[in-house]
Protein backbone atom coordinates (compact mmCIF):
# COMPACT_ATOMS: atom_id res chain seq x y z
CA UNK A 1 0.00 0.00 0.00
CA UNK A 2 0.94 3.53 -0.82
CA UNK A 3 0.84 5.39 2.68
CA UNK A 4 2.42 9.19 1.61
CA UNK A 5 4.04 10.49 -1.45
CA UNK A 6 6.43 13.11 -1.02
CA UNK A 7 7.73 14.36 -4.72
CA UNK A 8 8.05 17.49 -7.21
CA UNK A 9 4.47 18.91 -7.79
CA UNK A 10 4.53 18.49 -11.71
CA UNK A 11 1.13 18.79 -13.36
CA UNK A 12 -2.03 20.14 -11.68
CA UNK A 13 -5.47 20.08 -13.69
CA UNK A 14 -8.65 19.73 -11.04
CA UNK A 15 -8.96 16.85 -9.20
CA UNK A 16 -5.79 15.32 -10.38
CA UNK A 17 -1.93 16.16 -9.64
CA UNK A 18 1.23 14.47 -10.89
CA UNK A 19 3.99 14.15 -8.78
CA UNK A 20 6.98 13.06 -9.81
CA UNK A 21 8.81 11.06 -7.23
CA UNK A 22 12.37 10.33 -8.49
CA UNK A 23 11.80 9.79 -12.20
CA UNK A 24 8.03 8.30 -11.25
CA UNK A 25 5.41 10.29 -11.90
CA UNK A 26 2.55 8.98 -9.72
CA UNK A 27 -1.41 10.46 -11.04
CA UNK A 28 -3.01 10.98 -7.76
CA UNK A 29 -6.85 12.35 -7.46
CA UNK A 30 -7.13 15.42 -4.08
CA UNK A 31 -10.60 16.55 -3.03
CA UNK A 32 -10.59 20.72 -3.73
CA UNK A 33 -9.46 21.51 -0.22
CA UNK A 34 -6.33 19.99 -1.11
CA UNK A 35 -5.84 21.17 -4.34
CA UNK A 36 -6.16 24.92 -3.21
CA UNK A 37 -3.34 24.85 -0.93
CA UNK A 38 -0.84 23.08 -3.28
CA UNK A 39 2.32 25.00 -4.00
CA UNK A 40 3.37 25.92 -7.30
CA UNK A 41 4.27 23.90 -10.22
CA UNK A 42 8.37 22.38 -9.36
CA UNK A 43 8.00 22.95 -5.90
CA UNK A 44 7.92 19.83 -3.21
CA UNK A 45 5.00 18.47 -2.21
CA UNK A 46 3.57 15.56 0.76
CA UNK A 47 1.01 14.57 0.47
CA UNK A 48 -0.69 11.65 2.58
CA UNK A 49 -2.85 8.71 0.21
CA UNK A 50 -5.12 6.20 0.05
CA UNK A 51 -4.48 3.45 -2.82
CA UNK A 52 -8.10 2.15 -4.13
CA UNK A 53 -7.52 -1.41 -6.21
CA UNK A 54 -10.41 -2.19 -8.90
CA UNK A 55 -10.72 -5.22 -11.15
CA UNK A 56 -10.41 -2.02 -13.99
CA UNK A 57 -8.13 0.46 -12.45
CA UNK A 58 -5.76 1.34 -9.59
CA UNK A 59 -6.06 5.09 -8.76
CA UNK A 60 -4.07 7.30 -5.79
CA UNK A 61 -5.94 9.16 -3.48
CA UNK A 62 -4.08 12.07 -1.80
CA UNK A 63 -4.57 14.32 0.92
CA UNK A 64 -2.92 17.39 2.68
CA UNK A 65 -3.58 15.71 6.32
CA UNK A 66 -4.69 12.99 8.28
CA UNK A 67 -8.23 14.00 8.79
CA UNK A 68 -9.01 14.21 5.32
CA UNK A 69 -7.76 11.17 4.53
CA UNK A 70 -9.63 9.22 7.73
CA UNK A 71 -12.84 11.46 6.43
CA UNK A 72 -12.52 9.76 2.91
CA UNK A 73 -11.55 6.31 4.55
CA UNK A 74 -15.20 6.76 6.67
CA UNK A 75 -16.52 7.63 3.60
CA UNK A 76 -15.94 4.88 1.14
CA UNK A 77 -16.86 2.37 3.78
CA UNK A 78 -20.80 3.70 3.51
CA UNK A 79 -22.81 1.33 0.81
CA UNK A 80 -23.22 2.77 -2.32
CA UNK A 81 -20.77 6.00 -1.42
CA UNK A 82 -17.51 5.33 -3.80
CA UNK A 83 -14.51 7.24 -3.75
CA UNK A 84 -15.46 9.45 -6.41
CA UNK A 85 -18.71 10.40 -4.04
CA UNK A 86 -16.38 10.88 -1.29
CA UNK A 87 -14.19 13.07 -3.22
CA UNK A 88 -17.04 15.31 -4.28
CA UNK A 89 -17.97 15.47 -0.34
CA UNK A 90 -14.76 16.80 0.92
CA UNK A 91 -14.15 19.00 -2.06
CA UNK A 92 -17.91 20.45 -1.32
CA UNK A 93 -17.25 20.97 2.59
CA UNK A 94 -14.56 20.74 4.57
CA UNK A 95 -14.17 17.45 7.16
CA UNK A 96 -14.95 20.19 10.23
CA UNK A 97 -18.33 21.25 8.29
CA UNK A 98 -18.75 17.80 7.21
CA UNK A 99 -18.52 16.54 11.05
CA UNK A 100 -20.79 19.50 12.16
CA UNK A 101 -23.41 18.25 10.00
CA UNK A 102 -23.46 14.59 10.80
CA UNK A 103 -23.45 15.93 14.68
CA UNK A 104 -26.27 17.84 14.28
CA UNK A 105 -28.37 15.54 11.65
CA UNK A 106 -28.43 18.48 9.25
CA UNK A 107 -29.27 16.35 5.78
CA UNK A 108 -29.62 19.58 3.97
CA UNK A 109 -25.82 20.78 4.30
CA UNK A 110 -25.17 17.38 2.49
CA UNK A 111 -27.62 17.53 -0.30
CA UNK A 112 -25.79 20.72 -1.50
CA UNK A 113 -22.50 18.57 -2.56
CA UNK A 114 -23.00 17.76 -6.42
CA UNK A 115 -23.52 13.85 -6.80
CA UNK A 116 -25.88 13.73 -3.19
CA UNK A 117 -28.91 13.39 -3.05
CA UNK A 118 -31.43 13.10 0.32
CA UNK A 119 -31.78 9.31 0.27
CA UNK A 120 -27.72 9.29 0.08
CA UNK A 121 -27.73 12.37 2.58
CA UNK A 122 -29.44 10.11 5.03
CA UNK A 123 -27.80 7.06 4.43
CA UNK A 124 -24.08 9.10 5.55
CA UNK A 125 -25.50 11.06 8.12
CA UNK A 126 -27.11 7.89 9.72
CA UNK A 127 -23.89 5.67 9.33
CA UNK A 128 -21.66 8.12 9.94
CA UNK A 129 -23.18 9.05 13.48
CA UNK A 130 -20.41 8.34 16.20
CA UNK A 131 -17.66 7.74 14.05
CA UNK A 132 -16.64 11.35 13.20
CA UNK A 133 -15.89 13.27 16.08
CA UNK A 134 -17.39 16.43 16.62
CA UNK A 135 -15.70 20.00 15.38
CA UNK A 136 -14.73 22.21 18.26
CA UNK A 137 -16.24 25.09 16.40
CA UNK A 138 -19.81 25.77 16.27
CA UNK A 139 -21.23 22.46 18.02
CA UNK A 140 -19.02 22.90 20.92
CA UNK A 141 -21.17 26.03 21.14
CA UNK A 142 -24.35 24.16 21.37
CA UNK A 143 -25.07 23.50 24.72
CA UNK A 144 -28.58 23.24 24.70
CA UNK A 145 -31.47 21.60 22.17
CA UNK A 146 -32.94 25.41 21.82
CA UNK A 147 -29.70 26.37 20.97
CA UNK A 148 -29.36 23.68 18.32
CA UNK A 149 -32.72 24.35 17.09
CA UNK A 150 -32.03 27.95 16.51
CA UNK A 151 -28.72 26.67 14.23
CA UNK A 152 -30.67 24.80 12.37
CA UNK A 153 -33.16 27.28 11.79
CA UNK A 154 -30.53 29.90 10.69
CA UNK A 155 -28.71 27.73 8.71
CA UNK A 156 -32.10 26.62 7.07
CA UNK A 157 -32.94 30.50 6.46
CA UNK A 158 -29.68 30.78 4.28
CA UNK A 159 -27.40 32.20 7.42
CA UNK A 160 -23.60 30.51 6.70
CA UNK A 161 -22.03 28.84 9.46
CA UNK A 162 -20.56 31.81 10.43
CA UNK A 163 -22.95 33.81 10.60
CA UNK A 164 -24.99 31.39 12.47
CA UNK A 165 -22.34 30.38 15.05
CA UNK A 166 -21.62 34.12 15.78
CA UNK A 167 -25.72 35.06 16.36
CA UNK A 168 -25.73 31.92 18.53
CA UNK A 169 -22.69 33.02 20.65
CA UNK A 170 -24.19 36.49 21.52
CA UNK A 171 -27.60 34.87 22.53
CA UNK A 172 -27.91 34.69 26.34
CA UNK A 173 -27.80 30.90 27.04
CA UNK A 174 -30.76 30.33 28.84
CA UNK A 175 -33.18 32.13 25.77
CA UNK A 176 -35.82 29.86 24.25
CA UNK A 177 -36.35 28.55 20.29
CA UNK A 178 -38.53 31.19 19.18
CA UNK A 179 -37.23 34.18 21.55
CA UNK A 180 -33.40 33.12 20.42
CA UNK A 181 -34.25 33.09 16.67
CA UNK A 182 -35.86 36.15 16.79
CA UNK A 183 -32.88 37.78 18.92
CA UNK A 184 -30.34 36.02 16.25
CA UNK A 185 -32.45 37.43 13.28
CA UNK A 186 -32.15 41.31 14.58
CA UNK A 187 -28.34 40.84 15.27
CA UNK A 188 -28.04 38.99 11.73
CA UNK A 189 -29.94 42.03 10.16
CA UNK A 190 -27.49 44.68 11.64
Amino acid sequence: MIGKLTGTLDHKNPPELIIDCHGIGYEVLVPMSTFYNLPELGAKVSLLTHFVVREDAQILYGFATAAEREAFRQLIKIAGVGPRTALSVLSGMSVSELSQAITLQEAGRLIKVPGIGKKTAERLLLELKGKMGPDIGVVASVASDAQSDILQALLALGYNDKEAAAALKALPKDVGVSEGIKLALRALAK
